[in-house]
Parts: C-alpha cells; sequence; structure tokens
C-alpha cells in the first residue's frame, strides 16, 4: 500500500483495497499521526477476528448488521450505531448482513502503513 499521510484531499478512488481477511475488504481513507479513517467492507458470514491493540478506536456502522464483542459483552448493532473501544480492550465482529464500518483510530495504526 503507498502512504498518503497528511494529504489533504485524500479521493476514494486513490484508497487501495486490501484484504482485511476472508470476506473483509480494509481501505485506509485520510490519516496523520494523530488520526486514522479505515474503510472495511463485510460479506455476510465474514469475521473480524477478535484482538486488541494500543490505540483507542470508534466504528461507525455505515450498512449492515453486525454482531460485536467489546471486552466481555456481545451486541447486535445496525447501520448508524457506534462502538467504543479503549486502548487494549479485546474486540471482534461477526457480520450478519453484509455491509461497512467506518473505523476511525487515535493515534494511526503504523502497522497499516508503510510510511
Amino acid at each position: 500500500m503507498s502512504a498518503h499521510k497528511d494529504e489533504r484531499w485524500f479521493p476514494y478512488d486513490c484508497a487501495e483495497a486490501e484484504s482485511g481477511g476472508e470476506g473483509v475488504e480494509k481501505r485506509v481513507l485520510a490519516y496523520s499521526k494523530d488520526l486514522m479513517v479505515v474503510e472495511n467492507s463485510f460479506e455476510k458470514g465474514a469475521v473480524g477476528k477478535l484482538h486488541h491493540h494500543p490505540h483507542t478506536q470508534i466504528t461507525y456502522v455505515k450498512s449492515g448488521v453486525f454482531e460485536f464483542t467489546i471486552g466481555e459483552e456481545k451486541r447486535i448493532v445496525r447501520e448508524g450505531d457506534t462502538l467504543l473501544k479503549t486502548d487494549g480492550v479485546e474486540h471482534g465482529c461477526v457480520c450478519l448482513e453484509a455491509g461497512q464500518l467506518l473505523d476511525i483510530f487515535t493515534p494511526y495504526r503504523e502497522d497499516f502503513v508503510e510510511d
């Protein structure tokens, strides 16, 4: 993936699609050292495996239906819902109806880009 850190304008068609796991397509959108937006498109049945990282993350459900686990709690979320995952908390999801998630990270995920 080519880096585009700190670009003031970043057209969607310049965002390279890459695999985010089986049935998941990930696109890194605008980002700086302090903040990053990533779009994830899920096919029905795709899994965002349980994981954790040293970033605070907010997820906005753009479309679809997902079963999310955050810490010890599971909930079904739909279009328009937002979720907060603080630094180090384990989280993951299963896609129940195909859809898209927008993830916002602070600071940015260095492991998602080549700078």
